[in-house]
């Protein structure tokens, strides 16, 4: 049976890649991360083929109670086979993307790192001894076009954009460790095209400019783009499409 992990379960594109994998492969069990368990939707909480555990990105002693957790119904030696982190945060109640300096925020800054990028290093640092097996391994992370800093040609969004460069370079640095630790294994950023999300709902003028994705299309195109990775894969920022992307 293969096992995925996904952080950011109760979020639209991270339920919609636990339903897409559960529906699709009756040999497989999904291991949801969310901060509140009850916000995942009824079907994964109903399957019994997807188990989902509270993990909060902004507390750095979590990873630690997911990995103990996990301890309790899976053996290292069975292993994770794909790791998805779907995670993220654009605004919030009182946090908005900015649009000049004088918006930047300590807060919101740090608040935007913890959950973009951080989160995403420590939670594989804490799931590092059920990827020690010897099968193809993915390590994926939702990443934004907005975070490719030859691509910013508009400025402005300072948290969100800095926050997924440097899951960028995270998933660079952790392309080159894990390669001699985890081998065979693809350690890669995707970026997901423009999503109907509460992440996008803010944006609903501009996005009508866009092409955007239902979460469950968006699901869909990201399956595909892991259906087709390989060991030689490892260390790229793709696209929805599988185009390649600049860092």
């Amino acid at each position: 049976m293969k096992r995925v992990v996904i952080a950011g379960v109760s979020g639209a594109i991270g339920g919609a890649l636990a339903t897409r994998l559960i529906e699709r492969d009756p040999q497989l069990r999904v291991i949801g991360l969310c901060r509140d368990p009850g916000r995942a939707s009824q079907a994964l909480q109903a399957s019994d083929r997807c188990d989902v555990l509270a993990w909060e990105a902004g507390d750095s002693e979590s990873p630690t109670a997911v990995a103990e957790a996990l301890e309790l119904t899976l053996a290292r030696d069975e292993g994770i086979d794909t790791f998805i982190y779907a995670a993220g945060v654009l605004h919030g109640p009182d946090m908005f993307p900015e649009k000049r300096l004088e918006d930047l925020d300590t807060d919101h800054m740090a608040r935007a790192f913890a959950v973009n990028a951080t989160g995403f290093a420590l939670l594989v640092r804490a799931l590092l001894p059920w990827l020690r097996h010897r099968r193809f391994k993915q390590i994926v992370a939702i990443s934004a076009k907005v975070g490719s800093i030859t691509d910013n040609g508009f400025g402005g969004w300072y948290a969100y954009r800095s926050s997924k460069a440097a899951l960028n370079m995270l998933v660079r640095n952790l392309s080159i460790e894990l390669s001699r630790r985890c081998k065979p294994v693809a350690c890669v950023s995707i970026h997901p095209g423009t999503t109907e999300s509460a992440l996008s709902e803010p944006f609903q003028q501009s996005l009508a400019r866009l092409k955007v994705h239902t979460a469950d299309e968006t699901a869909a195109n990201l399956l595909d783009v892991l259906d087709a990775l390989s060991e030689g894969d490892n260390g790229r920022f793709l696209s929805w499409d599988g185009s390649e992307l600049p860092w």
